[in-house]
């Protein structure tokens, strides 16, 4: 990874300053580019589960979802009926609470945002393990298959459960309290604001991702994906790394769900979908599987062009077409290979 980071800085400068150029002369490309950000995250941490502990998931579409869902469901919810509960009137003595008025005058309780957020964590750390432990045991495409089932209940949930909106999704999700005139919310006044705020969140994960793949934990999981049964006989707990591995990478995801839901007002089923799950592997496989600034420079450029509608009705067909043909001929990414190799290897296919 160290070799290819010098070029990811230079292909995200290069990148960044271009499109913030043109963002500041036009508020329109404000949107993509904070979503990209929190596409991102989901990205980068799918990077550290399938390339330094050799886990694939294709279900991190679900809990993006679990955290988007649970955060609007909270903070959208009216609370009023259930004010005598001893949770409500607890939640409410901590100030956990907010109490207002719907648009016809009625009085209306709902969830703080923050406290929606951490309550949402909180049910994807849960989830996490409890899918986690039994789905790990479990190698190759017997794995993907067991998160791709994880992923399609969650979609299904969503699509079907009425408090989460069904087909409508939810709608009318608060932006976040951070400063006075500032909030997490897709609004004209703060999108410049929440654009900073995103990449932050996005620089800061890479911080502590390149740190924790640079220490002890990492070189565990660098020898858990090279080799996970000599890594057990050394005496590495390659069960434990593997699950924490896990958890992580799905906190991630839920954290970009919950601020992006926030971001744009509301949340809907497509979120959840195993396409979702599938454009993030394949944009993980294409930046690199062991590179995190690859997987970051390459899901930041796709994200932008997809999010732009630069690839039409035929998206998802241009993300699976992606990933296969980087799996026949650039396995190692195409931030990780030279351009010989690769046709050394397409010459020897075609022999």
């Amino acid at each position: 990874m160290k070799r290819h980071l010098p070029l990811g800085l230079l292909v995200l400068a290069i990148i960044g300053v271009q499109l913030l150029t043109r963002a500041t002369d036009t508020a329109f490309y404000l949107t993509p580019l904070t979503m990209t950000a929190y596409y991102s995250l989901v990205i980068v941490g799918l990077c550290l589960l399938m390339g330094y502990a050799g886990q694939i998931s294709l279900g991190h579409a679900g809990f993006f979802a679990i955290g988007g869902y649970l955060s609007a469901m909270l903070t959208t919810k009216n609370l009023v009926p259930f004010k005598d509960n001893s949770l409500i009137s607890l939640c409410d003595e901590l100030g956990l609470l907010v109490h207002g008025q719907d648009m016809f005058g009625s009085a209306f309780t709902h969830v703080q945002p923050w406290a929606a957020c951490g309550c949402a964590i909180l049910v994807t750390i849960v989830v996490a393990y409890a899918i986690g432990i039994p789905v790990l045991k479990l190698k190759g495409h017997y794995l993907a298959m067991a998160t791709l089932g994880f992923g399609i209940i969650v979609y299904r949930l969503a699509l079907a459960f009425p408090l989460f909106g069904e087909a409508d999704g939810i709608s009318d999700v608060p932006g976040f309290p951070l400063l006075p005139g500032l909030s997490v919310s897709g609004d004209f006044s703060s999108r410049v604001s929440n654009y900073y705020l995103a990449w932050g969140m996005v620089a800061l994960a890479m911080w502590l991702l390149v740190n924790l793949i640079h220490s002890r934990v990492g070189r565990a999981l660098k020898a858990i994906h090279g080799a996970e049964g000599a890594a057990n006989a050394t005496g590495i707990n390659t069960a434990r790394y593997k699950l924490n591995t896990f958890v992580i990478s799905a906190v991630l995801a839920s954290v970009a769900g919950i601020f992006l839901t926030h971001y744009n007002g509301g949340i809907g089923p497509s979120e959840a979908g195993i396409m979702k799950s599938v454009r993030y592997v394949a944009i993980v496989a294409i930046g690199g599987m062991a590179n995190l600034w690859g997987a970051l420079t390459m899901g930041a450029l796709l994200n932008i062009m997809s999010l732009r509608g630069m690839f039409g009705s035929y998206d998802d067909a241009v993300f699976g077409a992606i990933l296969i043909v980087i799996m026949l001929f650039a396995p190692q990414g195409l931030l990780g290979i030279s351009l010989s190799a690769t046709f050394k290897r397409i010459l020897r296919r075609g022999e």
